[in-house]
């Protein structure tokens, strides 16, 4: 018997695979219900879905798969919050956070959200739920590690802060003078309730009793209604993403020179992603926020919002788009490594274009006419925006260093040296056309 199951920051993979022998899919996003129950697995469940910054999964896919006989399963997260809106329809709920979410207790989203790192690094949790703060202080209470008052404070304090600023260290600090903190934070690592693994390691053990001996309750599930947001939903699932890139990739043959040039590109994407394999090296996140800052930079997408509608635009989700930054990252690091070996294989290529002898003579004529640079106290700082605004049509990098080692040169200083012989030779009208 298949089980599939949407799990990310709540529990590893490895966690999941301990409890139970089902396909490990990230968390779930709008359409992906749909999407996986289309192949007619046993069970779903559902444990960690997206909040924000992609469409969450839809009430209507969960009912439209419980509708095809597959049970559907909820816990911890996103999974408790569609359980306990759906569960006279169907959806099976299990743990504490269900029940509190179905009785009223808890009625927010934020009490389940977390901050977690990118599909890269396994969705690991960066951030506490309140879910997990309320059973924390709740059990240090009981524990007699806080008092009434204190754990009173703690939670308020907890709750109101932003779901990503919700770190221990953060929360505690402020409150340090509180009777009982001081015990509470000596007591915290040995102490903590994972309040949402606890619940998802409980639902897992039900589809596993389940898919052992197929016992579920009687359900009689309503037919979902076929809207047109419910057609539209499907008819884009359905759509193979394989036809549409192959039709894509038909489209780009068509021109013969760009496809070259982005075949060489993906060549050099592919080559260096197995360097990196071979070497067990991935992208630290400081390279992939400065290869998102150029690609928004560079596509016009300072707003959020804008990038959202751009990865939904051009057919990725967050997790794709991060492996794009990826590749663009590796790309780079792989030229850097291998800047001073590039020279003699940049020469041949232009050679066999045909724009070496151009280039060659350009140079020989800006050596013989131009100024020695720093010889006339040019501001460094008119240069560069003479060469990046007037000549490029872009702002002036923040980090000159890694663009200067990106074309080859040492370092801000070579690069400087070049623009500056560039603008002499420029404005001194032995190259007029290009002083316009």
């Amino acid at each position: 018997m298949t089980a599939v199951v949407f799990v990310g920051p709540t529990l590893s993979s490895e966690a999941v695979s301990d409890c139970l022998d089902a396909e490990i899919l990230p968390p779930v996003r709008q359409g992906d219900v749909y999407r996986v129950a289309r192949d007619k697995p046993d069970v779903i469940g559902i444990i960690d879905g997206f909040f924000e910054g992609v469409p969450a999964v839809w009430h209507k896919e969960i009912l439209w798969a419980i509708e095809q006989g597959i049970p559907v399963f909820g816990s911890a997260s996103m999974g408790a919050l569609r359980a306990a809106e759906l569960a006279d329809f169907g959806m099976i709920g299990v743990g504490g956070i269900f029940e509190d979410f179905l009785s009223g207790v808890l009625q927010d989203d934020d009490e389940v959200a977390v901050l977690h790192s990118p599909a890269e690094l396994a969705f690991r949790p960066l951030s506490e739920p309140m879910v997990s703060i309320r059973a924390t202080v709740s059990k240090a209470q009981n524990d007699k590690i806080l008092p009434p008052d204190s754990a009173a404070e703690i939670l308020r304090y907890a709750k109101a802060l932003h779901y990503r600023q919700r770190v221990w260290a953060d929360i505690l600090g402020p409150l340090g003078a509180l009777p009982g903190i001081m015990a509470f934070t000596e007591w915290l690592p040995t102490g903590r309730i994972d309040a949402k693994a606890r619940d998802a390691c409980a639902m897992l053990e039900r589809i596993s009793d389940y898919l052992a001996d197929g016992t579920l309750p009687a359900l009689e599930p309503a037919r979902t209604e076929r809207t047109l947001m419910w057609k539209a939903l499907r008819s884009r699932v359905d759509a193979s993403p394989q036809v549409v890139d192959s039709a894509v990739l038909d489209e780009l043959r068509l021109d013969p020179k760009l496809f070259t040039r982005l075949r060489d590109r993906a060549a050099l994407a592919l080559l260096s992603c197995e360097d990196a394999t071979r070497q067990d090296l991935n992208p630290k996140r400081s390279e992939l926020v400065r290869q998102m800052d150029n690609h928004r930079a560079s596509a016009g997408l300072s707003r959020r919002s804008d990038l959202m509608q751009w990865i939904e635009a051009n057919d990725l989700n967050v997790e794709s788009y991060e492996a794009m930054l990826a590749d663009g990252a590796r790309i780079d690091a792989a030229v850097t490594s291998r800047a001073g070996r590039l020279d003699a294989h940049l020469l041949s290529e232009l050679r066999r274009l045909d724009q070496y002898t151009e280039l060659r003579d350009r140079a020989v004529d800006k050596a013989r006419c131009s100024i020695p640079t720093g010889a006339v106290g040019i501001d460094r700082l008119r240069v560069l925006i003479w060469y990046f605004e007037s000549r490029l049509d872009q702002e002036v990098p923040d980090d000159l260093d890694s663009y200067a080692q990106s074309l080859g040169l040492i370092g801000r200083d070579a690069f400087y040296e070049m623009i500056e012989a560039e603008y002499l030779y420029c404005h001194s009208g032995a190259d007029a056309g290009a002083a316009e």
